[in-house]
């Protein structure tokens, strides 16, 4: 038998074992989730019976299928709206509630925009224009790779698109200064794309998808408004820290030898594709001034009560509309919807959560417990809880909207069970959620960087570990001064 014959049967071996893996895995994921199912539905005490065992039922199915990755989450969230209606566990328009909702309308106002602005040449000529200045060395570099996505964040709503544009400029500016296979130089500046995306989605309300969640939730079931500009102010010092604070974290863990921290080569090479590009083209100007127009509105939000959703169709609309827009509607319009499907169901999944009592069900027990009342009604100590419980779970339920939408229905109940504020524990809840950093799977731009083949789990560990026990210290001081100083918890 030739090499080339042993070589293909050896593939053809490899691929049925990876199937047979996936099969495995897929069917453990089915019945593990049938299986929590009948547990929850029949198991649960009986003051749960009805309605919230239906709901908490559906809920956990879903989430094990979620965490096992046994089909694909959009699957998953179809299923799941099916469980809902044979099941009714609430209404049928409940059911369908999370797509009527105006997050799912500034989500695809704002992927749209996206792309609109990718017409352009804006955000590449935004990229060049910061690596040409910062980028000649190692440190130069990485705070150039976390200052890029915070650029993006106020123009680019979804993280996804963010990493998608950093990505290929950052791939190949490591094979431009000759970063090898597996060196540290290479791992430094790959999590430096992962986790400046994620930092990123913070103070933006609108950069990610859980925060536009969490809003929603709260003026849906606790008729509590946050205006973009309240949540940029609450979530700023957090942001404001995380950019140096994970630049720190990734250069102590990742130390340098002398020769890969400096690289002149790359930066004249950004220089002159900063130059090739010329000056701003119209379309470039078109899109600045209706970009500074809608971030004008998201910012004025308390002035004209504008919800958020409106600018970005007005964007939109004076982007794509012909002789004033810089795109056309048609390629606009080519946007993934999986990810309308998959927020438009996580929310009538927390709809259907706390329309159907379970979510009260859960605060009732929850603040039946005398050590549970005593930390709700002390601040500091509920935030604390709060942020460590949800980095907790978040570590086993990856998917950010689904934490997000399984646990802010369950703060909520147990807020108002025990007769406190959920603002500042919903708020803490959703800025944890959002910061995943130590497992591949707790973050879109992890998988993405993780896609690559250039970086494992392993290295994803240390530096997240530490990203994370800074990301939930630094939230507990902000609760303790800023967030006590604007009003947001009281002591």
């Amino acid at each position: 038998m030739s090499d080339i014959a042993r070589q293909t049967k050896k593939n053809k071996e490899t691929i049925n074992i990876g199937k047979a893996v996936f099969y495995q895995k897929s069917l453990f994921g089915i019945f593990g989730s049938m299986a929590v199912f009948a547990a929850v539905l029949f198991c649960l005490p009986e003051s749960f019976h009805g309605a919230p065992a239906k709901m908490l039922a559906i809920v956990a199915g879903a989430v094990m299928l979620w965490i096992t990755e046994a089909i694909s989450i959009e699957l998953t969230a179809v299923m799941t709206l099916v469980a809902m209606l044979l099941l009714q566990p609430v209404p049928t328009d409940v059911v369908y509630s999370g797509f009527s909702s105006s997050a799912i309308f500034l989500i695809i106002g704002g992927m749209m925009m996206a792309r609109a602005v990718n017409e352009t040449r804006l955000a590449k000529r935004i990229t060049y224009f910061i690596l040409a200045r910062w980028g000649g060395n190692a440190k130069g570099l990485l705070a150039s790779i976390l200052i890029i996505p915070q650029v993006q964040a106020f123009f680019i709503p979804a993280v996804a698109v963010r990493t998608t544009l950093l990505l290929p400029i950052t791939m190949n500016v490591l094979d431009t200064i000759g970063a090898k296979q597996n060196s540290r130089l290479r791992k430094l500046i790959l999590l430096g794309v992962a986790f400046g995306s994620t930092v990123s989605g913070t103070a933006v309300m609108t950069a990610a998808i859980s925060n536009i969640l969490t809003v929603e939730m709260l003026e849906d079931f606790a008729h509590i408004e946050i205006s973009y500009f309240q949540w940029f102010l609450y979530a700023l010092p957090l942001w404001l820290i995380m950019i140096p604070g994970i630049w720190i974290v990734l250069l102590k863990c990742f130390p340098l030898e002398k020769r890969e921290q400096s690289f002149p080569q790359v930066k004249a090479e950004i220089q002159q594709r900063l130059k090739a590009f010329g000056s701003l083209d119209a379309s470039e100007i078109k899109c600045l001034i209706v970009l500074g127009l809608i971030v004008s509105l998201w910012m004025t939000e308390p002035l004209h009560g504008l919800d958020p959703s409106i600018p970005a169709l007005i964007g939109l609309t004076l982007m794509t509309l012909p002789g004033i827009g810089c795109a056309k509607w048609s390629n606009a319009v080519k946007i993934n919807f999986n990810t309308i499907l998959i927020l438009g169901t996580t929310l009538s999944m927390g709809y259907a959560f706390n329309a159907s009592g379970a979510a009260h069900k859960i605060g009732e027990v929850l603040a039946g417990n005398d050590w549970v009342l005593t930390v709700m009604h002390n601040p500091v100590a509920a935030v604390i809880v709060v942020i460590i419980a949800t980095q907790l779970i978040h570590l086993i339920m990856s998917n950010v909207s689904t934490a997000v939408v399984t646990l802010i229905p369950v703060y909520l109940g147990l807020a108002a069970t025990a007769g406190v504020d959920p603002l500042y524990l919903c708020f803490a809840a959703a800025l944890t959620c959002l910061h995943g950093y130590i497992l591949v799977v707790e973050s879109m731009p992890n998988i993405m960087i993780h896609g690559t083949g250039q970086i494992s789990q392993r290295a994803f560990f240390i530096p997240g570990l530490f990203a994370t026990l800074l990301m939930m210290a630094v939230t507990v001081v902000i609760a303790l001064t800023w967030w006590k100083w604007l009003g947001l918890v009281s002591f």
